[in-house]
């Protein structure tokens, strides 16, 4: 398979999974590895492509960011408190990020501890969904203080590769109360500092390592993982109204299974 293909291939797998709670970097890995390509290889590859997905949330929320960039020219209380929570929902991923940033590398080798992450997560995906008690706070604006530090503290737990930052994320906003649509959004929101962090680190510790040929590779993926997550955010959001998260969690559980049997296998 050429390698051309692999970064189409890839990017598909980062636009449907990104927003998903599911884990982009965990299917990431596990596609690499059922390729049979160096994970290592392309582990930058697999994080340098997520700000594609990034920028479907900029195309399909562009009404918001206008709304709140007029706000905070005028100082508006909403739009103040939207920027307010999310920066410090993004400060914990700054921190642990940057000391356990060798640790993170050699997780994002493993594709074990990817499918046991995934079983884990799905089980405690299932877990909050029944017995989570979450009512209306009225957008991102509405989240208080501690509600966006304690979310920026579960979003940590997406380090470990498979269980989920979109899946954390929502998962601890509803065991906080707050109600689907809005922790839905605050994942989305959240994302895009978070994940052009996590991208800029990586491709400045691996610099030396990026060349002419792999940025193409990587531009290819950035674009693919675009135009899929466009698509895939929205049914996303139809899903979820209508059924909740089960059906991710359910998947996740039988996807870890099975990736499991297969790396027994391999």
């Amino acid at each position: 398979m050429s390698e051309l293909l692999v970064a189409i291939l890839l990017g598909i797998v980062e636009g449907i999974t990104e927003f998903l709670p599911v884990s982009s970097t965990g299917h990431l890995i596990l596609a690499t590895e059922l390729m049979g390509y160096d994970a290592a290889k392309w582990a930058v590859f697999n994080i340098a492509i997520q700000p594609g997905a990034i920028l479907a949330i900029v195309v399909l929320y562009w009404r918001t960011f206008l709304a709140v960039t007029k706000g905070l020219l005028r100082w508006e209380a909403n739009s103040v408190a939207f920027v307010r929570n999310l920066l410090i929902a993004f400060v914990p991923a700054v921190a642990l990020g940057l000391l356990l940033a060798d640790q993170i590398d050699a997780l994002l080798e493993n594709a074990v501890v990817v499918a046991w992450a995934l079983i884990v997560g799905g089980v405690a995906i299932l877990v909050v969904e029944r017995l989570a008690r979450t009512e209306n706070v009225l957008g991102i604006a509405g989240v208080s203080l501690s509600q966006s530090v304690k979310i920026g503290l579960v979003q940590c737990l997406a380090m470990v590769p498979g269980v989920s930052r979109s899946g954390a994320t929502i998962m601890g906003a509803m065991a906080l109360g707050i109600d689907r649509r809005t922790a839905a959004d605050f994942s989305f929101f959240l994302a895009l500092p978070t994940l052009t962090g996590a991208t800029a680190l990586q491709l400045y510790k691996h610099r030396d390592a990026i060349t002419s040929d792999s940025l193409g590779l990587i531009a290819v993926g950035f674009i693919v993982s675009f135009v899929v997550a466009l698509v895939v955010v929205k049914a996303f959001l139809a899903v979820v109204t209508k059924h909740g998260f089960a059906p991710f969690a359910w998947y996740r559980i039988v996807a870890g299974g099975a990736a499991l049997i297969w790396l027994g296998f391999k």
